[in-house]
């Protein structure tokens, strides 16, 4: 199937030019929701076999505005996985340790091993995204970075490590009513800072951000998908949808019987 939300790369993106809406591409809930939970089982079934097979690596690489939806598509879409099998990696600021070395040694170091399937919850793309709108580095550290990921990227790919990448794609209406849901429910008080209503006020400064990340770093080994988000349902399908279809190009397989075992009998 055709994603329609892969981004060609050498084609200029502007994020203010791409809908936000899941119901701009699907107008069925109710089948898309079926769908999801056919293709979740998939997913899981997909997934342990690329454990037992323990050659190749898969990594998900997801990033979004606060408020995107970033810890909800991995709370729903990887439910039912093996969790021997799976990491799921979140970077906050880094540590004076990890300061010390390049800005990609933390990240190597979590890129998964043979036979995982690793998802960043924000990733190395903070450093042309944060490091810019803050200006906790001045422009050409930052600029140099985007092929410094590139080729980082391409090392990944060519050792093994098949990347797929989902910029989660929300309104700025839309993430005013998430942050508003977090302030009046208390159970929900504990996902909201004062931090964000000073990143909201950055909108516009990391929206540009966005668009430079999106067209510097998009590249045949590891594009990037820009989901429509201000539906939860639609991200989760969309999200789900490509995992299972790069599964099914991947088609890991069980280890192959060993015919010793074909005589054994247990006692």
């Amino acid at each position: 199937m055709n994603d329609p939300h892969v981004l060609p790369p050498g084609k200029l993106i502007r994020l203010s030019e791409l809908s936000t809406r899941g119901t701009d591409y699907c107008d069925d809930r109710d089948r898309a929701e079926a769908q999801f939970f056919a293709l979740r089982d998939e997913l899981a079934e997909w997934q342990h076999r690329l454990y037992a097979e323990g050659r190749r690596k898969l990594l998900v690489v997801l990033q979004a505005t606060d408020a995107g939806g970033k810890d909800g598509a991995i709370r729903h879409v990887f439910r039912g996985v093996n969790p021997q099998g799976v990491v799921v990696t979140s970077f906050k600021a880094p540590t004076k340790v990890e300061l010390d070395h390049d800005f990609l040694w933390r990240v190597h170091n979590a890129a998964p091993g043979a036979g995982m399937l690793g998802v960043f919850n924000r990733s190395h793309y903070e450093d042309v995204l944060v490091v810019r709108v803050d200006r906790l580095a001045p422009e050409e550290v930052w600029q140099a970075r985007y092929e410094q990921i590139n080729q980082f990227e391409k090392l990944l790919h060519d050792t093994g490590t098949t990347l797929l990448k989902f910029f989660l794609h929300i309104s700025h209406e839309e993430q005013r009513e998430r942050f508003q849901a977090r302030v009046k429910d208390p159970s929900k008080n504990w996902k909201f800072s004062h931090e964000d209503l000073v990143k909201r006020r950055q909108w516009d400064a990391y929206q540009e951000a966005y668009d430079d990340m999106l067209n510097h770093c998009n590249t045949p080994w590891a594009p990037w998908r820009v989901i429509p988000a201000d539906h939860k349902w639609y991200r989760n399908y969309a999200i789900c949808r490509a995992l299972v279809e790069t599964f099914r190009e991947m088609n890991p397989q069980y280890p192959p019987a060993l015919p010793e075992l074909s005589e054994v009998e247990v006692d």
